[in-house]
């Protein structure tokens, strides 16, 4: 993969009397994925402190720089009334997403003296919309949905390519099927309004593979379904995620060559306390070889305020990735919301869809189901 670019925030001036300040914020190269900071304004310090409301506006505001984008952008800050000296400071949130942290506190001055910044020009490519470009190849349906322990060339595997545990990963849970483990609610069921990945905590504690396990988790793995692997196109699920605290719900591809490559669509980290199911996605790819992965690029990204998207456990909404030769863009809602350089050429990919379990507490708040309302597969050449 290339390297990030690390992206920094400019000191500014404004002249004392005008009503916009731009403060600049930059990249010190190409990036190869989507980088994506969140900005906002600080009141300044001493005698001649700027006071939001008195002398500026309160920006808070969301900068995105895609692939091919120029790389600098300007922030612009309404003037109220600032006088000769007057300053206040643009701070980065958090460190970029997708990019390195470089300045992360910028100074805005009123000066009659220095030469204004001024606002940045340039062409910045607007985000895709989803559309698919493939052939459907695959998509789900209760009259033709097959599942069992290992899968087959036209059903799901209930496990994993390594098996029915996640040790490695911390997790807790242990993937069940309701004709290995008989009596146990089921993991994997068709409701009314979709098809059911659920997990719980289990009634009776089950003994396997030398551990006693206390949580069930829920999987549907296509390494040995056919329909469900290409090499380019797209695949879009429609789905309503958990909200239970411990739930790890997912849609992740793996090369049918072995792990890793990774790409994952998107990833709910329900076992972290800043995790907000309804606000928070993730998209994540994983670099490597031969079971060794050297390098992970993604984003964790607050989406309601990046890109208005939001009530992930509360309704139905579209997951979605575009392989292509040059990039692998991810989308949610049709909405683009990421997008990175594709340094996965020539393999095939498998889809696995699961809600993991990562707690040892009582899990049984909210829910810990995802439901699939529609998931379709389109292979391009």
């Amino acid at each position: 993969m290339p390297e990030k670019a690390t992206l920094s925030l400019g000191n500014a001036s404004f002249q004392p009397g005008s009503n916009m300040a731009y403060v600049p914020v930059t990249l010190d190269r190409p990036t190869p994925n989507t980088v994506i900071a969140r900005i906002t304004t600080v009141n300044g310090s001493g005698t001649y402190r700027a006071i939001s409301g008195y002398n500026y506006q309160t920006v808070d505001t969301v900068v995105i720089f895609r692939p091919g984008d120029p790389l600098i952008q300007t922030v612009a800050v309404p003037i109220i009334a600032a006088t000769e000296g007057q300053q206040f400071q643009l701070k980065l949130r958090e460190a970029p997403w997708g990019g390195l942290q470089g300045q992360a506190t910028a100074t805005i001055t009123a000066s009659s003296t220095a030469l204004a910044t001024a606002q940045a020009t340039g062409t910045f490519r607007e985000p895709r919309t989803f559309a698919p470009t493939g052939t459907l190849q695959f998509e789900l349906a209760k009259d033709t949905h097959k599942r069992s322990p290992d899968g087959g060339w036209d059903r799901w595997a209930t496990s994993l390519s390594h098996g029915r545990t996640q040790i490695a990963n911390g997790e807790t849970g242990l993937y069940l099927d309701s004709s290995v483990f008989p009596g146990v609610e089921g993991p994997v069921y068709w409701g009314t309004s979709g098809l059911v990945l659920h997990t719980q905590k289990l009634k009776t504690p089950i003994n396997y593979d030398g551990q006693t396990w206390y949580y069930g988790s829920s999987v549907l793995d296509g390494r040995n379904f056919l329909a469900s692997q290409i090499g380019y196109g797209q695949y879009e699920w429609e789905a309503r995620m958990p909200n239970r605290r411990g739930s790890w719900p997912a849609f992740w591809l793996i090369s049918t060559s072995g792990w890793p490559p990774e790409i994952d669509i998107y990833e709910g980290f329900g076992y972290q306390s800043y995790w907000d199911f309804d606000r928070h996605i993730a998209h994540t790819i994983h670099v490597g070889a031969n079971g060794t992965r050297y390098d992970a690029r993604g984003v964790t990204i607050q989406s309601q305020q990046a890109y208005g998207l939001t009530g992930y456990s509360q309704g139905f909404h579209r997951f979605a990735v575009d392989i292509q030769r040059d990039y692998i863009t991810w989308f949610v809602d049709g909405v683009e919301t990421y997008q990175s350089v594709n340094p996965f050429q020539g393999h095939r990919w498998y889809p696995i869809m699961d809600v993991a379990v990562k707690t040892n507490g009582a899990y049984d708040d909210g829910s810990g189901d995802m439901i699939i309302k529609s998931f379709r597969i389109y292979s391009a050449p």
